[in-house]
């Protein structure tokens, strides 16, 4: 029998990555989408069971064909993790109309595109999950999030509707909110002065999203958030 198909979108250090480690651990062959090519062949080296997938998914031509490579390796995509993210942050008034347009694409176009992709496998198998990387962001605007909120709000909006569609035909979507400082080597070095407790462990984000995809359809979560016990909110 073969394994089940877990697709992640935005793999790299830190959420990406273990994710990619966590669902393999689970049993999934797991395709691993990022821009990087490089990145994604010292992962495989790193992580039995999975494959990189080098895509821009900004580009819904780019998914198509991504997807249906996936599917002619590994099967049907049984879950979708879509962790790809964009972020510009400048005041309004410093906003260019490219990196507004950037942040939408690659926040809510991509998640438009990957979902549909994921959802015809889904729905012809009777079941699946869908989560979304999402930010604290996408609740309200900031001054310096004037091209990063309306891309994760859209992003937001569009898993919302995504559930309700989908959610009677046997497919969980679901929202994880992150709010905070991701721990990885880049962050650590920038902020050097931060004790352990002020970052997010990636590791238990993946724990997180594990729970929702094994969720019982009789009390699916939609959306959760996780921070440090630290953060403002």
């Amino acid at each position: 029998m073969s394994k089940p198909v877990c697709v992640i979108t935005g793999v790299g250090p830190g959420n990406g990555a273990s994710f990619a480690k966590r669902f393999a651990d689970e049993g999934y062959a797991v395709a691993m989408l990022a821009r990087s090519g490089d990145r994604l062949a010292e992962l495989e080296k790193q992580i039995p069971g999975s494959k990189g997938y080098p895509t821009d998914v900004s580009r819904p031509d780019a998914v198509r064909e991504t997807f249906a490579a996936v599917r002619s390796d590994l099967g049907p995509v049984s879950v979708l993790l879509h962790n790809a993210g964009s972020g510009a942050f400048h005041e309004f008034e410093n906003v260019s109309a490219e990196e507004f347009e950037a942040n939408w694409r690659v926040n809510a176009l991509a998640l438009l595109a990957c979902g549909q992709e994921a959802a015809k496998d889904m729905l012809a198998a009777g079941g699946g999950s869908i989560i979304v990387t999402g930010a604290t962001a996408s609740l309200r605007g900031g001054a310096m999030t004037a091209a990063f909120a309306p891309g994760k709000a859209a992003q937001r909006s569009l898993a919302q509707s995504m559930a309700k569609s989908l959610g009677p035909k046997g497919i969980h979507v679901a929202l994880v909110i992150v709010d905070g400082v991701i721990d990885i080597p880049r962050t650590r070095e920038l902020l050097k002065d931060k004790p352990d407790d002020f970052f997010l462990d990636p590791d238990e984000i993946a724990d997180t999203v594990v729970h929702l995809v094994r969720q019982d359809r009789s009390a699916w979560t939609f959306e959760v958030d996780l921070r440090p016990y630290g953060e403002k909110w």
